[in-house]
């Protein structure tokens, strides 16, 4: 037999970081305590009953088995996690986030410390206005009224407006939303490795670099001189065709696209390894390729120090990388630094994956996550 109830939470914060405290409320709440099944909008509305910062206000309908103590008790362990601190007072006050029971299906409650129906519901326009929003035909079980009547009879007059953007069920709803991912990174600094945990956990198409297919590379480290032009134009070949193929063909069975490298690399290698001259008729070419590629919503950069770079390339035992040394790992990193000078600062995140180990370690995996998670949040894209 189900015993899956719906719920109705009120979600609230006027300080630091507003919209943000929402949306970890959220994950946290998918996370541990059910799934969110529906979001509201965010509206901004006055402070409610004394005088503060404005707030912003959500409601999500939650599908949870928790019986309603139990529910309440996961809410207030999320308000701890996120920073609230609950008094004794009565008195209103400002907070980093407000989680209440709006209703738990259509049980009625009155115990010390819960009584659903909130008791305060009908009073308050920034709680009805979400809440009609989700759930406008959904009937007070005492009032005997739905959201959209109540609403209309609130003698509550504040003013009250949505905001821009929205929030997301759980962290998996917030990468699809960003339709594509690039991880990059130095040889030897895990963005194969990054790109494919991600998509293997949030249903992803990989798209991985062909590296090993190219017939220069073993060459390469043996005459870098010789080969240098001809490896970079197959590469540049290569990944224009491969990117070109695999960011326009959009898989319905994959929630977004995740790559282990951007086309750019091209050209960042090209300036470290290639003769002046050589370099520039390169130049050309490249830029008239590049401004028909698909660009990442989020370029990740993993940087990784240059003696765990050589650590990483002599780990994985690839006979053709074991004469890399470190002036080419600190050329090609100093030329990835370059050029996310150039780049957009709403689209770039640098993570210094020096001392992480994020294949081995779940606690490594989840900041780098968390990483991603909180600069797409706080881009509002």
């Amino acid at each position: 037999m189900d015993k899956t109830q719906r719920a109705h939470i009120s979600i609230g914060s006027n300080l630091g970081e507003k919209k943000m405290n929402l949306q970890k409320a959220i994950f946290l709440i998918s996370d541990t305590l059910g799934t969110v099944a529906k979001i509201s909008p965010i509206y901004q509305s006055p402070s409610w009953g004394f005088e503060s910062d404005d707030f912003l206000n959500a409601c999500i309908e939650l599908k949870t088995s928790l019986a309603p103590n139990d529910l309440l008790n996961g809410l207030m362990r999320i308000e701890k996690s996120l920073g609230r601190e609950r008094t004794s007072t009565q008195a209103y006050q400002s907070r980093i986030i407000d989680l209440d029971i709006i209703y738990y299906g259509n049980t009625i409650i009155n115990e010390e410390h819960l009584t659903v129906p909130h008791p305060k519901m009908a009073e308050r326009r920034f709680v009805l206005k979400p809440l009609s929003d989700i759930a406008p035909q959904f009937y007070h079980p005492v009032l005997k009224k739905d959201s959209r009547n109540l609403l209309q009879q609130c003698r509550d007059k504040s003013e009250l407006s949505k905001i821009s953007g929205k929030l997301h069920a759980n962290r998996a709803a917030l990468f699809t939303s960003l339709q594509f991912i690039a991880i990059e990174g130095n040889i030897g600094a895990g963005k194969t490795s990054l790109a494919t945990k991600i998509s293997n956990d949030f249903n992803a198409k990989l798209i991985l670099e062909r590296f090993a297919e190219n017939p220069f590379l073993p060459n390469f480290y043996e005459d870098k001189a010789r080969y240098a032009f001809p490896l970079e134009m197959s590469f540049l070949a290569d990944r224009y065709q491969q990117f070109s193929d695999d960011t326009s063909q959009f898989d319905l069975f994959k929630n977004f696209m995740i790559s282990d490298y951007d086309i750019y690399k091209s050209l960042i290698f090209a300036k470290v390894t290639l003769q002046k001259e050589e370099y520039e008729l390169y130049r050309k070419i490249f830029n008239f390729m590049y401004k028909d590629v698909k660009k990442p919503k989020i370029y990740v950069y993993l940087y990784q120090n240059t003696t765990r770079l050589l650590e990483q390339i002599k780990k994985r035992g690839r006979d053709y990388e074991q004469s890399i040394d470190a002036v080419y790992l600190d050329n090609i990193n100093r030329g990835y630094l370059n050029f996310l000078k150039t780049y957009p600062k709403e689209n770039q995140l640098i993570i210094d994956v020096s001392q992480l180990d994020f294949v081995g370690d779940k606690e490594d995996y989840e900041m780098v996550l968390s990483t991603i998670q909180d600069f797409a949040l706080t881009q509002n894209f």
